[in-house]
């Protein structure tokens, strides 16, 4: 067990007179290692209290690169490291904070095959990303490799943590969502947006978890959901249990190997030499179609009236997807309809709808609004 130095006491001389913590509490700290799977904003606080906490080994799993739209919520990254790799510009911040920390970085997408050497070295894992095939997998591989997974999500207002960990008496991340929603059914953030302190919220949540469970004090979450709503400011648990049917923590388990979790979660992967999709026009198609009224196209905005104060095409009249059931009628089922929203997947969704209810002419503009401001009106804001 590699001891504290003379800086590093003084570093943590916070810490070392707590009595639960103390300085063998700190050495266990010092050498714990801990597998942060994405340095979004989650990951942020995430890596920035490990490091601050004095955690031995941090590896960062992130193969995304910092955007403008990061830096409300992910304190990792700043305005400089705009276009950067996520995990370099973690690495720098780290650094920064702790050089006592060993910064392991892994620039790739985690994946079935790679996820048992990713994860094996850790002690503990802690999941900072926001889809649920990666969700799956990660709980899939801790629970065949009997690693606690310190779980956290957010969305708009409202953030949920628990610790999932079948080999110490508790449930697995499938007890709780044995399969996932339909694909496009839950908004992502970039979608449905997030308030920017909640993920500092919910992550310092899941690091406080992670120094209870090294230093082995305390009740964990462990059989506990932690529910945060901001808007209310309330906490409420909820208390969870294995699921004795669980595919892969139950006693009848039929999970023994990682699967493909895209399928699995019914998302159909990109074609590698992608065609023009016949339910989708261009943006080049709907500028044509608004240039010439007299060519009975009509074009519908899908996105939500929030959305549509930000950024918006003149002329284009607004019906929000979450609308779309109860004023579908007011459109003509015989006309010929382009649909757009933010980035071209709310449009396919409303396609499908107005489909089922006999539209025949619908077509969703592919990219949406952010293709728009990209290839035709530079004016335009993205968000």
């Amino acid at each position: 067990m590699v001891d504290l130095t003379n800086e590093e006491i003084r570093r943590y001389s916070r810490h070392l007179i707590l009595p639960e913590v103390g300085l063998a509490g700190q050495r266990k700290i010092r050498n714990a290692s801990v597998l942060c799977i994405g340095a979004g904003g989650l990951g942020s606080p995430i890596a920035m209290y490990l490091a601050a906490a004095g955690i031995g080994k941090l590896g960062i799993v992130d193969f995304d690169t910092v955007d403008y739209s990061n830096l409300q919520r992910q304190i990792l990254h700043s305005d400089a490291d705009v276009g950067v790799s996520k995990a370099e510009s973690a690495k720098a911040s780290i650094r920064a904070l702790n050089p006592n920390v060993e910064v392991v970085l892994y620039q790739t997408r985690i994946s079935s095959e790679n996820a048992f050497d990713l994860i094996r070295p850790y002690d503990i894992v802690v999941d900072g990303t926001d889809n649920f095939p990666t969700r799956y997998l990660t709980n899939d591989a801790c629970v065949l490799l009997k690693k606690p997974n310190v779980y956290g999500s957010i969305f708009r207002f409202e953030g949920q943590a628990s610790v999932f960990a079948p080999h110490l008496g508790g449930p697995c991340y499938r007890c709780l969502y044995p399969t996932p929603p339909p694909p496009g059914m839950v908004p992502s953030c970039a979608e449905g947006g997030v308030l920017g302190v909640l993920p500092g919220i919910i992550g310092c949540i899941q690091t406080t978890e992670i120094l209870k469970l090294i230093l082995g004090k305390g009740d964990t979450l462990l059989n506990r959901l932690l529910l945060f709503n901001a808007l209310e400011m309330s906490f409420r648990k909820l208390k969870l249990r294995p699921d004795p049917a669980c595919p892969i923590c139950g006693p009848n388990a039929t999970i023994k190997e990682l699967v493909d979790y895209d399928q699995f979660c019914g998302i159909v992967p990109e074609p590698v030499n992608p065609g023009q999709n016949p339910d989708e026009v261009t943006v080049q198609d709907m500028k044509q179609a608004l240039d010439n009224p007299g060519s009975g196209i009509r074009v519908i905005d899908v996105r939500e009236p929030d959305e549509q104060q930000i950024a918006r095409i003149p002329g284009v009249p607004l019906i929000p997807l979450s609308q779309l059931r109860q004023r579908f009628t007011e459109l003509d089922p015989n006309q010929q309809l382009y649909i757009h929203c933010k980035s071209g997947k709310r449009s396919l969704t409303a396609l499908d709808f107005l489909r089922q209810q006999g539209f025949k002419y619908v077509k969703s503009v592919k990219g949406g609004i952010d293709a728009w401001s990209d290839q035709i009106d530079h004016s335009v804001p993205k968000y």
